[in-house]
């Protein structure tokens, strides 16, 4: 009785974790914040903390995939169009320019800045920052297209996003503030945020496998760990829609003052 338990228990402890990780990965919250806060908060320890986290963002990599499909396939179908070459191979350089300044800062500080970081009190100062950043563009309108988007751009998006490796700093928020303050349109920042998903979370998914497929007692993570990557990915493709809907409605300050109120909270519980 207490074997089947513990391990029930396991399996509704990952899903509350991978429904968490889903709602927020594509917001400007944070998922990383807020798995971070919510086991603080209940105390609660899990063994494979690292494979967890690449099965649930596999589970929410497939949701984006699938949402930005047809982006996908336009890129390809363009890139074999003369007419379209240059275009599409401008915006594809790009996305490789935004994402080398992460790749360099993650493989020199990632694990620097978890160990001396993976604080409470920097997750506040985290979540104050993104308040920030979301408040002050939260009227910001660009006018640039996906094809407008300039190598300047890309660099200042770039350097933005290699920050992202701090706890608690949302990786989509930073990213999205970023392309409004270069002055792409909203459906445009909104699409270049998650161009710039796929590579940094396949990278990462990739670098994590081989400790994903070495960890002990294999077969009693495989419940839980598939369980929780489709619970991910469907809460992800779920809350992606919200995100789109409030930042065409010019909502996206309600995010702002979600986490200038999780600054407070952390600044009081844990005071």
């Amino acid at each position: 009785m207490h074997i089947i338990y513990q391990g029930d228990y396991m399996i509704v402890k990952y899903i509350v974790l991978a429904f968490i990780q889903g709602i927020t990965e594509p917001l400007p919250i944070s998922s990383s914040g807020h798995i971070l806060l919510f086991k603080s908060v209940f105390n609660i320890n899990m063994p494979n903390d690292l494979n967890f986290e690449i099965i649930c963002n596999f589970g929410s990599f497939i949701a984006i995939l699938l949402l930005f499909k047809k982006d996908l396939l336009l890129l390809i179908k363009n890139f074999r169009n003369k007419k379209e070459h240059n275009n599409t191979f401008n915006y594809i350089r790009n996305i490789i320019i935004s994402t080398i300044p992460v790749c360099i800062t993650g493989l020199l500080l990632k694990d620097i800045i978890e160990n001396t970081f993976n604080r409470t009190w920097f997750l506040a100062i985290s979540f104050l920052i993104t308040s920030i950043s979301l408040f002050i563009i939260r009227n910001k309108t660009g006018f640039k297209e996906d094809y407008q988007i300039t190598i300047k751009d890309a660099i200042i998006i770039g350097l933005f996003q290699s920050v992202t490796i701090f706890p608690g700093i949302s990786r989509c928020g930073t990213v999205l503030v970023a392309c409004l303050l270069c002055n792409l349109k909203k459906d445009t920042a909104l699409k270049y945020t998650f161009m710039l998903y796929f590579p940094v979370s396949l990278a990462s998914m990739i670098l994590g496998m081989n400790d994903l497929l070495n960890i002990p007692n294999f077969k009693a993570f495989i419940a839980p760990y598939f369980i929780s990557m489709i619970v991910s990915g469907i809460i992800t493709y779920l809350s992606y829609n919200w995100l789109s809907t409030w930042l065409k409605r010019g909502k996206i300050y309600y995010f702002a003052i979600y986490c200038f109120i999780l600054f407070l909270f952390i600044i009081i519980y844990f005071r």
